[in-house]
């Protein structure tokens, strides 16, 4: 069998990075090189081997035959090193390396950002890969070790833990909007008012939930917004625009100052807690146990 030295295996995980990512600009914001190191690196690994790898043009970058084939046993047997170095973590007093996370604003604003300190003072060796965003992350295909998501949109094939309890989810209005427009009595009034729309991740609008079980209501509500993001839509609603749809955790602040006002309590719907989630077929990164008891210990001093 031969022996691989540093830089041919810099170079091989390089060619798995842009076969993952398709792209050299996305390939080295995961590895935190340039685009040039990239091609450079690429370069080196087809002359070495005498076998043209993959095929870029200006829009795409596709592995040929040969390429597809090598990636693919690269994949297993990198997944296979990661897993090795994982199981060390045990053995360590603390953890050491970079966990890369895929996490939703709400959750990063709500649940790690408060947590960060304290993480990162216990375990100095530790370092966080941070991706915010809202649309629906493949955490394998991007490179991430473990990802945040409401419990109930967590890929089946994903190991799930809980990081807090049922979350709620109301309507709130600014008591300046109210006093314009009145307030709704029942979920139907709804229809009559403006409202923020709320765009997914996916791209479909959704249509807003009212109450729990039997007497579910699921609205198409109207609204002169359309947001894609919660901080959009908190601040509409502030601003006396329209009703917004959120979290009861995310507006505790503002609910308790007086600066919006809980709509139809009797309609609060009852929703799926956040979880952090990882590829099951995987031993658990370094530092990921770490994070989820920091992260269980934030939301417990929140909501003794």
């Amino acid at each position: 069998m031969p022996t691989l030295n540093r830089g041919e295996l810099a170079d091989l995980n390089v060619f798995v990075a842009l076969v993952r990512r398709r792209s050299f600009r996305q390939a080295a914001i995961e590895l935190g090189v340039t685009t040039s190191a990239l091609s450079h690196a690429l370069r080196q690994l087809e002359t070495r081997l005498g076998v043209k790898l993959l095929n870029r043009t200006s829009r795409s970058v596709v592995p040929t035959l040969a390429g597809a084939t090598l990636a693919e046993k690269l994949e297993q047997g990198f997944a296979l090193i990661g897993e090795a170095l994982g199981e060390l973590d045990q053995h360590r007093d603390a953890p050491v390396g970079r966990l890369r996370l895929s996490v939703p604003r709400d959750a990063a604003r709500l649940l790690v950002t408060p947590t960060l300190p304290r993480l990162l003072a216990a375990y100095p060796q530790l370092q966080l890969d941070i991706s915010v965003e809202d649309r629906p992350v493949d955490i394998v295909a991007d490179g991430l070790d473990a990802g945040i998501r409401y419990g109930d949109t967590v890929p089946q094939d994903m190991v799930a833990l809980p990081l807090t309890d049922e979350l709620r989810w109301i309507v709130v209005g600014a008591p300046d909007y109210l006093a314009r427009h009145g307030r709704p009595q029942r979920p139907d009034d709804l229809v009559e008012h403006r409202c923020v729309r709320l765009r997914l991740g996916n791209g479909t609008l959704y249509r807003w939930e009212l109450g729990s079980g039997a007497t579910t209501r699921t609205l198409d509500v109207p609204g002169p917004l359309t947001v894609n993001e919660t901080e959009t839509s908190i601040q509409a609603a502030l601003d006396g625009l329209a009703l917004a749809y959120c979290l009861e955790w995310r507006v505790a602040t503002e609910l308790r100052d007086g600066r919006l006002e809980q709509v139809l309590p009797d309609w609060a719907s009852p929703g799926a807690p956040l979880c952090i989630y990882y590829p099951s077929r995987r031993q658990p990164p370094p530092g990921l146990r770490q994070l989820i008891e920091a992260l269980r210990q934030t939301w417990t001093e929140r909501h003794p």
